[in-house]
């Protein structure tokens, strides 16, 4: 997960190198930052899961506590309710696009959610704020993607039915 985020601040970096267009610029700055943020709080929610709460060493256990005052979620909610209001809103479900950096930010999501769903039978061994991050984090980084589409100027793609049929959020 941490390398698609990689993958995706040097997206970024390299799309405004190129476009110029400093507004666009400073919003994508802003957000390499925060992925950056994301990268580093990764790392700590790798050690709080290789080190179960019942472990021997109480001490590690300790030292591996994971956003105990909900902090880190606090910001991914912040950080959604503040490019949420940029977005228009969707009315189907929306395909990875919207160039290279969201699309990364997209696949980002996916292995973001199978990290989610793997993390659950380890409920018991795992801080909650642990798999409450890497949850809220899944919705940031949707959001993320539909964001830098927008910024970069990129049509989202929407999903269309084989048959040809509306979507639920469609009727």
């Amino acid at each position: 997960l941490s390398s698609m985020l990689g993958l995706a601040i040097a997206h970024l970096e390299n799309h405004h190198h190129h476009q110029g267009k400093a507004e666009a610029e400073k919003a994508a700055a802003v957000l390499v930052k925060r992925l950056e943020i994301i990268q580093c709080l990764l790392q700590d929610v790798g050690s709080n899961v290789a080190t179960p709460v019942g472990s021997k060493s109480q001490a590690k256990v300790k030292r591996t506590r994971f956003d105990v005052d909900g902090h880190h979620c606090a910001n991914l909610e912040a950080w959604v309710d503040e490019m949420s209001p940029e977005l228009p809103v969707h009315r189907s479900f929306i395909l990875p696009s919207g160039g290279l950096a969201a699309s990364t930010l997209h696949v980002a999501r996916t292995v973001c959610r199978r990290a989610e769903r793997s993390l659950v039978p380890l409920l018991d061994d795992i801080d909650s704020e642990t798999f409450a991050f890497v949850n809220r984090l899944s919705d940031f980084l949707f959001v993320a993607a539909r964001w830098t589409a927008k910024i970069h100027g990129a049509t989202e793609k929407i999903y269309v039915h084989h048959q040809g049929r509306v979507t639920e959020f469609d009727k």
